[in-house]
C-alpha cells in the first residue's frame, strides 16, 4: 500500500516538473497554472527546509 502512495506522489512530482517546462515553453493555460502550483510548493518546502535547519542545534557547546 506504501508502494502505491509513494508511486502517485511521484507521478505527481514528474508532472509538475513536465508542466513546468512545457508552461515555459509556452504551453496551454492549464499547465502554466499547474506549473505555478508546482513551483509554489517547492518554495514552501524550500522555506521550511530553511526554518528547520535554523531550529536545530550547532553542536558548538554554547
Amino acid at each position: 500500500m506504501i508502494t502505491l502512495v509513494l508511486l502517485g506522489i511521484l507521478a505527481l512530482v514528474v508532472g509538475g516538473c513536465v508542466c513546468v517546462v512545457w508552461a515555459e515553453r509556452g504551453g496551454p493555460r492549464w499547465a502554466r497554472a499547474v506549473a505555478a502550483v508546482t513551483l509554489g510548493a517547492g518554495e514552501l518546502l524550500r522555506r521550511s527546509g530553511k526554518n528547520r535547519s535554523q531550529d536545530q542545534p550547532t553542536g558548538d557547546g554554547d
